[in-house]
């Protein structure tokens, strides 16, 4: 899966959660302020910082 701008979507599962945005191992160059993403409810989201995707694959947690 690509983004419009052919950037791969970042895969994430249910170990992966809460979701946030710059993950905790992205380079200090590319940090931004943190924000936390909700992938559970569509399946996917857009940190609307640095405009990467995150899909998430597998099941959902129960409870979320």
């Amino acid at each position: 899966m690509t983004t419009t701008s052919a950037r791969p979507a970042v895969e994430v599962t249910a170990d992966d959660l809460p979701l946030h945005c710059p993950p905790a191992k992205a380079p200090a160059w590319n940090l931004h302020p943190r924000v936390f993403l909700d992938v559970v409810h569509t399946g996917e989201a857009v940190c609307p910082y640095c405009s990467t995707r995150y899909v998430l694959k597998g099941e959902a947690p129960k409870g979320h």
